[in-house]
């Protein structure tokens, strides 16, 4: 097996892994439109061409200049996809016709293209995705201006923001890159002759987008993309073969950032120097057992300030930080100056001399301590300041020393070494290494005067007990410093099983809550549980305040603590206790942010500092207090568009509904009394009496019209009361059919043993009206309609069945919908769509269900095939009062 140093990069593996079976993608890139991208793409085709590639062209965009369309020559060319938007013609890439031809070689220009509306894909660097993956070589060229990313800073440089933009990911998609280079000068010479554009629109774009200045800039920024991808393509190349780095073909930065007080101009140190070197830059923390981790802040600085943050578990911090340093092949290490031990200095053991030593392929920038205020108090910190511990291990020596007197008679003083040695270990396990110094020290000078001869001396006279005495003070201080070692790697694997613990809890507590009140309030109750004592969320009104508190009689806060919590909104950085920004306050402060913005912070008061799992799962939650907050406004946002696209939809649907139904009966009306009123007197009594029953049954149709449209507003509203009573359903069938007015032969069949009805009379009476035009309007003329009773689990069923055109099985879902009309051999009936709409409401109202099924259970096959609409209400039995 190979070792981990020459070990090649799993990682860097699986992803070449991933490129095998795919096409290979080679963007030919250039700094602004005209540098000659799709005409290097061209000439190198034809190249390829003669040396037997089959190349095609996928989509080439000329823009009438002569020398792209000379390159085109007899190149193959795919024809052009036509698409139809808004009554023109668009001409896109074919796809579907590069699939099927599958070329050797594709060429694809302008790879941020926004495609026409109704195509495959929406962006064309999309269609080469596709084409990839299905194993098909592809050439594509693009500028720099396009990736996202770049959008504002070219909008500020030039004054023009670019409208087409992709992803800065569609970069990495490229298995090659060429830089197409051309100076700011040439360009715009090639301007002026008309070589770019038309002369009319050279001279506008000379004066505007393509300013010496700002091609420069371009340039520079072209430039940059270019060279972090080659960047890029050493260190895959590296972490592929295991070569260890760093090679030195560019500059990168790595930041040590630790939990000490010069962690922050560490990160600020870093900036500068990578911004002086144009490079990226990385932080890196690395979490040790044992230690106090307050480096979160000094991290959110170094991620404000564009670095990439990493963060690693080990005991050794010289190898993690150069097996990070030589894997991303850094050329520059920066740490913070570290106050050693005296005889760490005198051996030349401390870290910047070991990190020296060891990482000779490096440059190495040590930066001093802010002060030494800090680190003497760092110091004290690791002495227990508690009288416990100490008496505790005064308490396990006496006790060693009581058994020591009680065995000592079968016992060798040797022996009870072993015993005193047990207690440095117990000691350094419960309480660290200095109180199990302090330990190793009292047992030491116990053992001697107590069991050594000459009892009750500090003198040793066996040359035995001296080598005894040296073996017990080096195995009493390596036991005590492996002892509080292990009791500090406990007590890290313990905390991070905690954070880990809080953070799956609060995960699942902050994906519960549907509304927002209510998710502000779980976070706010969260952050108590982590705190201790209390928490609050705000957010910006008028001014900065309380959205919610935990618990919830927190509404107040003293004038630091306000203070704190605008500085953290205003800067967006923690604030507060801890930190370095009104350190003292009662409350901390952790801003809440997402990428679309600031969204609140998070305050929690706390009676002691926070310990390291407190201030990762605070961290931790307000990130996915972020993120849960984003998502319950994204959700919101989401119905709210749906209810207005609902609503637009409704709209829509009866102001057609309006227009075409109201139309033709004025229309009718119109025509009716102009023809009555210049020839009254040369038209018959018998005309005109037909043409006032023309204008009384118009106006009898636009009253019902409306009628249904206010019905149904009404029922939308909530204002339809139902009076429910005793209801004999021959007595309403009866109405109902005498309301139609012998428009069509109705036949009833109500069997005696079917019970009255739990309903409001005049609402089952306009349902049942409605049915029966229904039924009418969609059956052959003189066709009967049939209406009859069922009783079916306590409940009593009216079926109105016809003997029509029945209902398509894709309109029966949906024929009880406002508006909706089903449509028949290619055309639809004659009505507003209202009527299954209002009676559907109506029986809900009255507790009861309507249903429609078509065709027909009982028809025969070559019969029409009918439509059976039932409605259930409850059924009234013979124990309840009328």
């Amino acid at each position: 097996m190979l070792p981990d140093e020459t070990r090649p990069d799993p990682e860097a593996l699986l992803i070449a892994a991933a490129r095998e079976g795919k096409g290979r993608l080679k963007v030919f890139l250039g700094a602004a439109p005209g540098v000659g991208k799709t005409w290097e793409m061209l000439n190198a085709a034809r190249r390829r061409r003669a040396e037997g590639v089959d190349v095609v062209v996928g989509v080439v965009e000329t823009h009438g200049r002569a020398e792209t369309e000379a390159q085109v020559g007899d190149l193959p060319v795919l024809p052009r996809l036509s698409v139809a938007y808004r009554g023109q013609t668009l001409e896109e890439f074919d796809l579907d016709a590069a699939l099927r031809r599958r070329p050797g070689l594709l060429l694809v220009d302008e790879l941020a293209h926004t495609n026409a509306p109704g195509s495959r894909h929406h962006k064309r660097w999309e269609d080469v995705a596709e084409l990839l993956e299905a194993g098909l070589d592809v050439w594509a060229t693009l500028n720099a201006q396009h990736f996202e990313s770049l959008n504002e800073t070219v909008a500020r440089i030039t004054g023009v923001r670019v409208s087409e933009t992709l992803p800065d990911r569609v970069l990495e998609m490229a298995d090659e890159i060429e830089f197409i280079d051309l100076s700011p000068a040439e360009l715009r010479a090639r301007l002026r002759e008309g070589r770019v554009y038309r002369p009319d629109m050279a001279r506008r774009a000379l004066e505007g987008f393509f300013r010496e200045g700002n091609l420069a800039a371009l340039r520079e920024i072209a430039l940059r993309l270019a060279a972090q991808r080659v960047d890029r393509d050493v260190r895959d190349y590296m972490r592929q073969k295991a070569i260890p780095g760093p090679w030195p073909a560019a500059d990168r930065v790595l930041a040590l950032v630790g939990s000490d007080a010069s962690s922050d101009a560490v990160v600020r140190h870093a900036k500068r120097l990578a911004d002086a070197l144009h490079a990226p830059w990385i932080a890196l923390h690395v979490e040790r057992p044992g230690g106090t981790d307050t480096s979160r802040p000094a991290l959110e600085i170094a991620a404000q300030l564009g670095a990439d943050v990493q963060m690693r578990a080990g005991a050794d911090l010289v190898r993690t930080t150069l097996e990070l340093a030589a894997a991303s092949n850094a050329t520059h290490i920066v740490i913070g100056r570290a106050r050693s031990s005296l005889w760490r200095r005198l051996l030349g053991r401390t870290f910047a001399a070991t990190l020296l030593r060891q990482g000779s392929d490096f440059a190495l920038h040590v930066i001093p301590l802010a002060g030494p205020a800090g680190a003497r108090r760092a110091a004290r910190r690791r002495i227990p300041r508690d009288w416990l511990p100490w008496m505790a291990a005064t308490l396990l020596v006496a006790a060693v020393i009581g058994a020591g007197e009680l065995f000592h008679p079968w016992l060798e003083h040797e022996a009870l070494g072993m015993l005193f040695l047990a207690a440095v270990v117990g000691t350094a396990t419960l309480y660290g290494l200095v109180v199990a110094l302090y330990a190793a020290a009292l047992g030491f000078v116990s053992w001697n005067f107590l069991f050594i001869p000459p009892l009750y001396a500090l003198t040793i006279y066996e040359p035995r007990d001296v080598i005894a005495v040296f073996v017990f003070a080096g195995v009493a201080t390596a036991s005590g410093w492996l002892g509080s070692r292990v009791r500090a790697e406990a007590r890290a694997a313990q905390g991070r099983i905690e954070n880990l613990r809080r953070i799956s809890a609060f995960t699942r507590k902050l994906g519960e809550p549907p509304a927002e009140p209510d998710l502000l309030d779980e976070i706010a109750r969260q952050g108590a549980a982590i705190a201790g004592l209390a928490a609050v969320l705000m957010a910006r009104g008028e001014d900065l305040d309380i959205r919610a508190a935990a618990p919830a009689s927190v509404d107040t806060m003293d004038a630091g603590s306000w203070a704190a919590a605008r500085w953290a909104w205003t800067r967006g950085e923690p604030a507060g206790r801890g930190t370095a920004t009104l350190p003292s306050s009662a409350w901390r402060f952790l801003p809440m942010r997402t990428a679309r913005g600031l969204l609140g912070i998070l305050g929690v008061r706390t009676q002691a500092p926070l310990e390291a799992p407190q201030l990762q799962a605070l961290g931790a939650l307000a990130d996915q207090a972020a993120a849960a907050i984003e998502r319950v406004r994204l959700a919101s946002e989401a119905a709210r568009s749906e209810a207005q696209a609902e609503t637009q939809k409704l709209r829509t649907a009866l102001l057609n509904s309006l227009s075409h139904d109201l139309r033709t009966p004025l229309t009718s009306i119109r025509g009716s009394a102009g023809l009555l009123r210049t020839a009254w007197g040369t038209l018959s009594a018998e005309a005109r009496v037909d043409l006032l029953a023309s204008i009384e049954q118009d106006t009898v149709r636009m009253t019902g019209f409306l009628a249904d449209i206010m019905e149904m507003t009404r029922l939308e509203s909530g204002e339809i009361v139902p009076r429910r009573e005793r209801v004999r359903l021959a007595e309403i069938a009866e109405a109902a059919i005498a309301r139609l007015g012998g428009t069509a032969p109705v036949a009833v069949h109500l069997p005696d043993s079917v019970p009255d009805a739990l309903a409001d009379p005049q609402l089952l009476e306009q349902v049942l009206v409605n049915l029966l035009e229904n039924a009418v309007k969609y059956s052959p003329d003189g066709a009967p309609v049939r209406v009859g009773a069922e009783r079916a689990d306590g409940s009593v069923c009216l079926t109105i069945a016809d003997d029509g055109v029945g209902i398509p099985p894709a309109d029966l879902p949906h024929v009880f919908d406002s508006f909706y009309r089903a449509r028949h051999e290619d055309r639809t009936r004659p009505g507003t769509g209202l009527g299954l709409a209002i009676a559907r409401g109506l029986c809900e109202a009255m507790g009861g269900t309507i249903a429609a099924q078509s065709p027909r259970p009982d028809r025969a096959r070559d019969a029409a095939p009918g439509t059976v609409l039932r409605v259930c209400l409850p059924a009234l039995t013979q124990a309840e009062p009328s």
